[in-house]
């Protein structure tokens, strides 16, 4: 209705505004006006009534809305990568290969007219097969009558590398030439023309190895031959041949095996013949770990010929580590029997008398132990103490006769023998290098009043 009321008085106002516009503009008649009048008021809407709800709300209304989920679980193994990458290592560019020399010729002269001279020759560098030769002479005058000495050796060899073994051999000759010069100052008369001596040496060497491998249960081996015939200018022979052998088990950090050898010797001169035979068998078993070695066995020693008996030595080694690459510790317990032969006392004193007797020197017992390694790059060192019993030890002494002439007699009995050894090496480079060697020997005979011609102290060196 308020509605109605409203539409009825804005036409009413509407029509009266109209008619009193035309009244003036008939009484202006002369007068134009032109004017355009813009009424604006405030809008007022108008609300409806608003619908109000007179209930309240059930508060006690507590339905739980669970809505159906679907899982769907992928079995995906967790990767952690936490750890540091390893970097990796940039390529040096390729070193030129080192040029090898297979041959070469050196010749020396020094004082007391010494003569020095070498010649080498080898195939080259072939990583299956090598072969060569080489030969040697080394001569010296001394200031007394025919003191003089000659050296020389020519050599031949060969190795080839299979893929499961090695083959090597070698033939060899050498020869020894000197005088028994030497004078009397109560007999200016005797050995007025001395007479020489020449001690020549065919031999001859083969080997068969089997090449090393990786694994932990592999399976070594190696056989040996050696054989040679020695003779002096007058009626001395001697021969001789061994044949070695070694098989080793490796499983895991143990090792078992057994080394044997056996060894033939004939030694004749103009009264004298000896046959020298050994066998030899050592068992051992050996666990080696990482700066840990150690090795036990049994050294059993059997002689037959002009000599017979059957001894049992220990054979034990121990290597332990304390400072990788600076510092060892090692210590020994062995036992042998020493081969005595013309050829191994020859190459001590080349001036041995005819119808020397044979007869094997017995290492009863040998306690050793020391320390060794390295002081930094370049420098090595080694310090061993020793005690050794050694029965029957052969001695050098003047023949009666012939005072310029040696026998060889035997400490029959043990004789001790207390040392020290002591070894240092220096190395500047790859071609220069110096060591030295020093031995301490104390000896305690059991027969003889002085080990003769054993020398206490030994000094050598090398540069």
């Amino acid at each position: 209705m308020k509605s109605i009321k409203y539409l009825y008085s804005s036409l009413f106002l509407l029509v009266a505004g109209l008619s009193t516009v035309n009244a003036q503009d008939k009484k202006e008649e002369n007068v134009t006006v032109k004017e355009e009048i813009e009424v604006v008021r405030p809008y007022k809407p108008i609300l409806a009534e608003a619908v109000k709800l007179r209930r309240s709300p059930n508060l006690n209304d507590v339905k739980i809305y669970k809505a159906k989920l679907n899982y769907s679980i992928t079995d995906r193994k967790l990767e952690l990568n936490s750890d540091i990458q390893k970097l990796q290592a940039q390529q040096l560019a390729a070193e030129k290969e080192t040029e090898l020399i297979n041959n070469y010729v050196k010749g020396g002269i020094g004082n007391l007219s010494t003569l020095l001279g070498e010649v080498y020759i080898n195939l080259g560098k072939d990583e299956s097969l090598q072969a060569g030769g080489y030969f040697k002479h080394f001569s010296q005058n001394g200031k007394l009558n025919k003191q003089n000495s000659s050296y020389q050796q020519l050599s031949v060899f060969g190795r080839s590398i299979l893929d499961e073994n090695t083959i090597s051999g070698r033939i060899n000759f050498e020869r020894n030439g000197t005088y028994f010069y030497g004078i009397d100052d109560a007999r200016p008369t005797f050995n007025t023309n001395p007479e020489k001596q020449a001690l020549t040496l065919f031999e001859a060497e083969g080997e068969l190895i089997k090449n090393y491998h990786e694994s932990d249960d592999a399976l070594s081996y190696a056989l040996k031959a050696n054989g040679y015939v020695w003779t002096d200018k007058f009626s001395a022979k001697e021969s001789y041949f061994t044949l070695n052998g070694y098989l080793n088990k490796r499983i895991n950090s143990f090792n078992l095996g057994v080394a044997a050898s056996t060894e033939f010797g004939s030694t004749k001169d103009a009264l004298t013949s000896v046959g020298n035979n050994i066998l030899r068998l050592n068992p051992y078993i050996r666990l080696q770990l990482e700066g840990v070695k150690v090795t036990a066995g049994l050294n059993f020693v059997n002689e037959f010929g002009a000599a017979k008996s059957a001894r049992i030595f220990p054979a034990i080694t121990a290597d332990f580590t304390l400072i990788p690459d600076y510092l060892q510790i090692f210590g020994e317990v062995k036992g042998d029997v020493n081969r005595s032969s013309l050829k191994s006392f020859t190459d001590e004193n080349p001036w041995l008398n005819q119808n020397i007797n044979i007869k094997n020197a017995v290492e009863k017992l040998t306690i050793s132990a020391g320390i060794k390694g390295t002081g930094g790059a370049g420098f090595g060192y080694k310090a061993r103490f020793y005690v050794k019993q050694i029965e029957d030890m052969p001695l050098f002494v003047n023949n009666f006769t012939d005072f310029n002439k040696f026998d060889v007699i035997y400490d029959f009995g043990k004789t001790k023998i207390t040392g020290i050894e002591g070894e240092i090496s220096v190395q500047v480079s790859d071609e220069l290098k110096w060591t030295g060697k020093l031995n301490l020997d104390d000896y305690k005979t059991s027969q003889e009043t002085y080990s003769w011609f054993k020398p206490g102290l030994k000094v050598s060196s090398n540069f």
